[in-house]
């Protein structure tokens, strides 16, 4: 049996959700582009974001733990292979469109610098007066305009709605800047699912590094009211689980994130039906997203974020780590304004094509490195042993 592009769209067509997208209804790529014979738009889509540059730069990007604090701790790709595999189950069960879901999902972090939230913070301070830095925003420019894979035009050229998904990205950590997408307009579910996708990979993947590397102390975090949730659903209490013990702490952040997971949809479903959708257009017209948690979950998982912001992002030894960060990522920038000849040779060629941006493009080139190539890159520039 073969199955064509046209009747993968067919499938969907019969398949999917009245509130999803469909890839044969996609509003197209920004230049012409021929249809594949065996992948839908958006799977096309999301192979393209798989094979570039920036996406296998992640590996060595900071999610919490630089890379030389460990090799078991998450990374930026592992924490963007999470977000994906968590948004595909969210699609499969509220019958949307997984491919267009796994597109936006693999995007939504390629903008992140080296060093995680801290060195997005010191580009932005290091940015003001010269429109300042967002990794959102960088992904949208990366995927648009920076990866050069075709010579016919720049970026991926990918379809409207996985850029969309990229620019209504909204989590407590991102700032929706919907620009040409029609900002009063809801995004799509597959761009509200990748959302949520995001928040319970983070929020449970670090609860999960925090206390394997012994920074959150078990019994604080035991009391919090979704640990209570999930000990009541494991049969245990405090002073039956050790979270110290790895099986015992895989077996708490598995449940973790199946109760979150499972109060996603079972959420979403109860919004999809109050608010009476009954086509996409109707999700598009609503005020507010869809895909959503429960109010207990949501309360819940409010007060998860602020223990781990403050034991966890706030602890000493992340502090340190940040703290060497932002000197890393001050000095190279320092030292690459001051001296533009120090910059490798294709850098230097976007001068003129960026109307001579020197600030932007010193911070696009800061932007694209990994931690240790940011680290290395500090010695080839300051230390005098070190070769260039």
């Amino acid at each position: 049996m073969l199955l064509t592009r046209e009747e993968l769209e067919q499938r969907e067509e019969r398949e999917l959700a009245v509130y999803a997208m469909r890839s044969g209804r996609s509003r197209g790529r920004a230049h012409p582009d021929a249809e594949h014979p065996y992948r839908t738009a958006y799977q096309r889509d999301r192979d393209r974001i798989i094979h570039t540059t920036p996406f296998r730069r992640l590996q060595y990007k900071t999610q919490v733990f630089v890379y030389n604090e460990g090799d078991h701790y998450r990374n930026r790709l592992t924490h963007t292979v999470e977000v994906a595999q968590i948004g595909r189950t969210l699609a499969r069960a509220l019958a949307c469109n997984e491919d267009l879901t796994e597109a936006i999902c693999l995007a939504h972090d390629l903008g992140h610098p080296p060093f995680g939230h801290t060195g997005e913070s010191s580009l932005n301070d290091l940015m003001q007066g010269h429109g300042g830095y967002d990794h959102q925003k960088q992904t949208y420019r990366i995927v648009t305009r920076l990866e050069r894979r075709y010579p016919e035009h720049p970026g991926l050229n990918l379809t409207y709605e996985v850029r969309e998904g990229i620019v209504k990205h909204d989590t407590d950590y991102d700032v929706v800047d919907a620009g040409e997408y029609d900002p009063d307009e809801r995004g799509t579910l597959e761009c509200q699912i990748s959302n949520l996708a995001d928040e319970i990979a983070y929020n449970t993947s670090d609860a999960d590094d925090g206390l394997r590397a012994g920074i959150l102390n078990p019994a604080a975090f035991l009391e919090l009211a979704i640990s209570r949730r999930v000990l009541d659903s494991l049969g245990e209490n405090p002073t039956t689980i050790d979270l110290t013990e790895p099986l015992s702490r895989y077996r708490f952040i598995r449940r973790l994130v199946g109760i979150e997971v499972s109060d996603a949809i079972q959420a979403t479903t109860v919004n999809l039906r109050a608010a009476t959708v009954h086509s996409l257009a109707d999700l598009r017209a609503r005020g507010r997203n869809m895909a959503a948690y429960s109010m207990e979950i949501e309360g819940e998982n409010r007060e998860l974020k602020q223990f781990l912001f403050d034991r966890f992002y706030r602890h000493f030894r992340v502090a340190r780590m940040a703290a060497k960060a932002d000197r890393t990522i001050r000095a190279l920038f320092t030292a690459f304004v001051e001296e533009p000849a120090q910059l490798p040779p294709e850098t230097q060629e976007r001068l003129s094509e960026s109307g001579g941006d020197l600030h932007r493009v010193v911070c696009d080139y800061i932007a694209g490195m990994t931690d240790r190539y940011a680290i290395a890159e500090h010695r080839r520039l300051f230390d005098p042993e070190e070769g260039v």
